[in-house]
This record gives C-alpha cells, sequence and structure tokens, in this order.
C-alpha cells in the first residue's frame, strides 16, 4: 500500500537526509527504491566528518546516487557534531522548501525530537533505521523500516543483486508471535464492515497507526497479502474490481467471525 500518492497521482517531495556515522553504503541501493515507493527523493544529503577514513567507503555510494556529502567536523571527541548539523539543516528545510515529508535515515534516538516536530507541522515521516534502532525514535516516525531489509546481497551463482530478505516464519511461528497477531486482528475489526469483511490496503494503514515499524518482510514475506495467507487465521476473498479486467482487491475477515461472504 502507498500511503504517500496524492490523489491527482502527483508524488510527495522528500528530504533524505542520512547520518553516514550511523549508516551503512550496503544499504543505499536498496534505501533509494524503497524511498521511491513513497515519494520523489527531492533533496539528498548525508552528514558526517568526511576527513575521516571511516566514511571512505560511501563515496562511489555517494556519486552513483547524487547525494550531496555535508561536512561536519568533530569538534570534540565522543560528541556528535553530525547530528546537530542534520538537525540544524532539517528545521531550515522545513520552513524554506514545498516538502511533504521527510526520510531520516540513523539508527539513533537523538533524532526522536526532531521527528516529533516535523510531524507536528503535517509532514510526514519516515526512519530508517537497524533493529537496534530505540523505540522511542521508532514512534516518533509515521513509519519505520528496518535497513537490514534493504541491503542488497550477490547471490554466489551469478551477478545479480536482489533484496535481502530473511527466513520466512512458518504459520506455527507467525500465530506465536502475540504481538503480530494482536495488530493483525485490530486492525481488520478497525476497519471491517458489518459481516466482518476488511480491505487488505486499510488493514495495512491501520497497523502502521500503531505499529510504524511494521513490514511483512520482518517475518520473510514480501507483500501484506503473503503475511495474512500464511497465519491462516483469516479467510481471504478476492473481489472483482466493478468487474473490469483481471483486477481484483483483497478482503480479509477473522476466522473467527460467523457469517457468509
Amino acid at each position: 500500500m502507498v500511503l504517500t500518492m496524492e490523489e491527482n497521482g502527483v508524488q510527495d517531495k522528500l528530504a533524505v537526509l542520512i547520518d553516514a556515522d550511523n549508516a551503512q553504503p550496503s544499504i543505499i541501493e536498496g534505501l533509494m527504491d524503497e524511498i521511491a515507493i513513497y515519494g520523489v527523493a527531492s533533496v539528498r544529503r548525508i552528514y558526517g566528518d568526511w576527513t575521516s577514513p571511516n566514511l571512505g567507503s560511501w563515496k562511489d555510494s555517494l556519486l552513483e546516487h547524487s547525494i550531496q556529502p555535508i561536512q561536519q567536523f568533530a569538534y570534540t571527541t565522543g560528541k556528535n557534531a553530525t547530528d546537530s548539523s542534520l538537525i540544524i539543516d532539517a528545521m531550515d528545510l522545513l520552513y524554506t522548501d514545498k516538502l511533504d515529508g521527510f526520510c531520516i535515515v540513523s539508527s539513533d534516538s537523538d533524532f526522536t525530537r526532531l521527528s516529533q516536530r516535523i510531524r507536528e507541522t503535517g509532514l510526514k515521516v519516515y526512519g530508517f533505521g537497524e533493529k537496534k534502532t530505540p523505540q522511542a525514535f521508532i514512534s516518533a516516525c509515521d513509519k519505520f523500516i528496518y535497513t537490514e531489509n534493504l541491503r542488497k546481497e550477490v547471490t554466489a551463482t551469478s551477478d545479480v543483486t536482489t533484496s535481502a530478505k530473511s527466513d520466512k516464519w512458518s504459520t506455527n511461528e507467525l500465530k506465536g508471535n502475540s504481538k503480530l497477531v494482536n495488530n493483525l486482528r485490530n486492525a481488520v475489526e478497525d476497519s471491517a464492515d458489518d459481516d466482518g469483511w476488511a480491505f487488505l490496503a486499510d488493514v495495512g494503514g491501520n497497523i502502521i497507526k500503531r505499529s510504524p515499524d511494521f513490514d511483512p518482510r520482518n517475518y520473510g514475506y514480501k507483500k501484506l497479502g503473503e503475511l495474512v495467507e500464511a497465519t491462516n487465521l483469516f479467510d481471504i476473498d478476492k473481489r472483482a474490481q466493478n468487474g473490469v479486467g483481471k483486477s481484483v482487491v483483497v478482503y480479509i475477515r477473522d476466522k473467527r467471525v460467523k457469517g457468509k461472504k
């Protein structure tokens, strides 16, 4: 489900701000592909001390994806000046550029208040970070994507790169995850009609409102429909959309609900 497309078909303009101290070059291709789902990366900046050899591995990625490096010297050992530079730029962009949202790439909780402030203006915030990211930052975002789901890997038998994916959870494993089950059932209940059927896209939107870090890929599934089907907890009804062509919409219903389609 794409939450960032306007009804008139114009894509959201996004500012992509990357904390180089808390992100890896291996995610960049998957990151830019993911951001393209939500809008256009109009502003692309990455922050760090580029005199440090630790950031040398970023060079090729920045050139390939036209990302502007912003220099920030480490004035004091142990103090992260990069965070302050990114935050100041974000606030400048918030008030001077016509943007629809921000993509903040970091696993650092220091950006929690920034995310909250951006959302207070009505703009969207997409967070990208590792699974170690503190919950406070995750909750401050409209949607949070784990960068482990974005890394590209090269197969041993070919040069083709594919998105790195974790092994699929089994039906029993999915059913045994109470947080997942409760999120799915609550989202279906919130979206359901009188017969208990809920439009799958609405279910996905409701889950994100409760858990910004929800992502079917966290469980090894590419799409929400595949994850729902794997739980074996819901009836699935694929309906022809207005009877035109092969276009279908998917509805799901908790199997505990009695009644007819």
